[in-house]
């Protein structure tokens, strides 16, 4: 169900380096049934946002999502030498929107750590 008002966004920083992450790859999944259903890939602009909302308007809907960043890739691209496997590759927030309200999901990123919110 669409529902008027609601929409998504995030932003993701480096708290190694105390910087916005730029060009980081970001998939956007919603989560029926137990299936996942790939709705867009975005990557992060030089702020460490995305030039858009995730979902607003139409293409929001309740429910839950997954966003799943490309943090390893990220790290390796700002030359951070990582152990193979890398103790974080693919960070996967899941979580669910239950109002038309503004969703924000921020991620606080670096090589051995990483934490989330829910942001405004």
């Amino acid at each position: 169900m669409h529902t008027a008002g609601g929409r998504l966004t995030t932003h993701v920083l480096d708290t190694a380096t105390g910087q916005p992450a730029a060009g980081l790859s970001i998939e956007l999944f919603r989560i029926s049934n137990g299936h996942r259903t790939h709705l867009k890939s975005v990557s992060t602009n030089a702020d460490g946002r995305c030039d858009a909302p995730l979902l607003e308007g139409e293409a929001f809907q309740l429910g839950e999502y997954e966003l799943v960043f490309a943090a390893g890739d990220y790290l390796r691209g700002q030359g951070v030498d990582l152990p193979e496997p890398a103790f974080l590759d693919i960070v996967p927030i899941r979580f669910g929107m239950a109002e038309a309200k503004h969703y924000h999901v921020p991620l606080l990123i670096s090589p051995y750590g990483y934490s989330t919110y829910r942001g405004s």
